[in-house]
């Protein structure tokens, strides 16, 4: 993990393997040079050298864009590194994106200093958690071919300010949790059946406030899970349901999250194609978000009780498995007639909620790589929001925006919930095609619980089966692979109900 610090040294004279500064495009003048920011204290010929450099290069400050200068005269650094930041003025996400950028391209420096806009605890906090998640690298099977930088240096003018400092505490926490989400995405099926996920939220949990509770296999049929037994039934790694939990003394409010933790999805019977399983190590994105999650609240002590639910199983085809026209009765009673095998993450989300809603959380979110349709959608960067509730959708949104991740709010039609109906059970477990993300956000309203007055617990539905994964080129502090997607939304949610 990459070690963040402040310090109010000069750009000129700090000393790291290379200085980082920021650029926005020129407003209006037809220069193709963009604007340099924060080099107020070089020297007049190192600023114009500098621009003279970007325009040759052919510069112009857009977004995300680095350019590395070496051995420019009036900077002690052997390095100086310009980073795009777009249209001034630069907003937090904007910040985030150039950090990680930055430290990204810079990848086998060990040390460097960030001169980016910081002009309050607010930047200062987007810009260290911006270079925290740059300086990633998923290293368990082969070393990387540039090691991520291990220190960054915040140049800020008041580095003792507590703001500032709660800011970087806060973006450590954040860079350490999406790395570990990340990580586990990233960590081979072979390496992580379910059983490997629950030991993996213990371990997590030595030495912190969060406590972890595992149903096996057995528990899961004492407690009738049927939705999380059925699809691990085709497996010869067990299922598993993992509740993690901060719950610290007083904590008036409880947010209780879901996360769909399938390690590996063949399909099961209704088998993928081959191409459509070379990423399905994705297909725990939801329960690795989750557990990160409440690591990083509890890292931060937040006031408030926030529950963890991992439906784990991994779903696979043999003489066990589940069978197209099966029937299967979720916790709680509700039967399902199964008609597709490769819609089995609704079933083990549907026993998750079921049990996270009886203990009457003032919230609940779940995250699932839920639907195909999803990406059809909404591409790979932005995932969806459905909610049984306008006002706690809007919050949701709010938390995202808030914390940079893009979502987008997708409604709940009711024409289409009797295409989930069936012949032989309470629910078939597909609906109509048309509208795919939509119809599985319906069956997974069914199966939120009430509240004593017998209105439903406020819920939201994130299907993040885009953006969970890259596949294409790294971008901003985005690598490929896991990307650790809804962490910093779902931290951020809980620190709204923290307040």
């Amino acid at each position: 993990m990459v070690r963040l610090e402040l310090s109010s040294k000069s750009v000129k004279s700090v000393a790291a393997d290379a200085v980082v500064l920021g650029a926005v495009r020129s407003p209006g003048t037809g220069r193709s040079a963009p604007v340099l920011l924060g080099v107020d204290d070089l020297p007049r010929a190192t600023r114009s050298a500098l621009s003279q450099a970007l325009a040759d290069l052919g510069a112009d400050g857009a977004a995300g864009a680095v350019h590395l200068l070496p051995r420019v005269a009036g900077v002690a650094a052997p390095l100086v590194a310009v980073v795009g930041l777009g249209e001034q003025p630069a907003d937090a996400e904007a910040l985030r994106r150039a950090a990680g950028a930055a430290v990204r391209a810079l990848a086998g420096r060990r040390r460097v200093a960030l001169a980016l806009p910081a002009g309050d605890a607010a930047a200062a906090g987007a810009l260290a958690e911006g270079a925290a998640l740059g300086a990633y690298a998923f290293t368990r099977y082969k070393a990387a071919d540039r090691a991520p930088v291990e220190q960054v240096v915040l140049l800020v003018d008041k580095p003792r300010d507590k703001a500032v400092r709660a800011a970087l505490e806060r973006a450590r926490a954040l860079g350490a949790a999406v790395a570990v989400a990340r990580d586990l995405v990233n960590t081979a099926p072979g390496d992580l059946a379910p059983a490997d996920l629950a030991d993996a939220a213990q371990e997590l949990a030595r030495g912190t406030s969060v406590q972890v509770r595992v149903l096996t296999e057995a528990e899961l049929a004492d407690g009738g899970y049927g939705g999380i037994l059925g699809v691990g039934q085709g497996s010869s790694r067990p299922p598993r349901l993992v509740v993690v939990e901060h719950a610290p003394k007083g904590a008036k409010a409880h947010l209780a999250l879901v996360g769909k933790g399938i390690t590996f999805d063949s399909g099961g019977l209704s088998l993928k194609p081959p191409a459509g399983m070379e990423t399905m190590k994705s297909d725990m994105s939801g329960a690795a978000a989750v557990l990160a999650a409440v690591r990083a609240v509890a890292d931060l002590d937040l006031p408030v009780r926030v529950t963890g639910w991992l439906a784990v199983a991994e779903n696979m085809p043999s003489g066990t498995a589940i069978r197209p026209s099966d029937v299967l009765t979720m916790h709680g009673g509700t039967t399902v007639e199964v008609l597709n095998t490769d819609a089995e993450g609704r079933l083990v989300m549907a026993d998750a909620l079921v049990a996270a809603t009886a203990e009457q959380p003032d919230r609940v979110v779940d995250v699932a790589t839920l639907t195909g349709a999803q990406v059809v959608a909404l591409g790979n960067r932005v995932s969806a929001v459905m909610a049984n509730d306008d006002a706690f959708r809007d919050d949701v949104l709010a938390a995202a925006e808030r914390a940079g991740e893009q979502f987008w709010p997708m409604p709940l039609p009711e024409e289409l919930r009797p295409s989930l109906d069936s012949q032989v059970a309470d629910l078939a477990n597909i609906g109509d095609r048309a509208g795919g993300m939509l119809v599985a956000g319906l069956f997974l309203r069914e199966f939120v619980g009430r509240r004593a007055d017998g209105s439903p617990v406020p819920w939201a539905h994130l299907d993040v089966a885009g953006p969970a994964f890259l596949t294409s080129e790294p971008h901003g502090y985005t690598h490929r692979g896991g990307t650790g997607v809804a962490v910093r939304t779902l931290v951020a949610l809980a620190e709204d109900l923290a307040r």
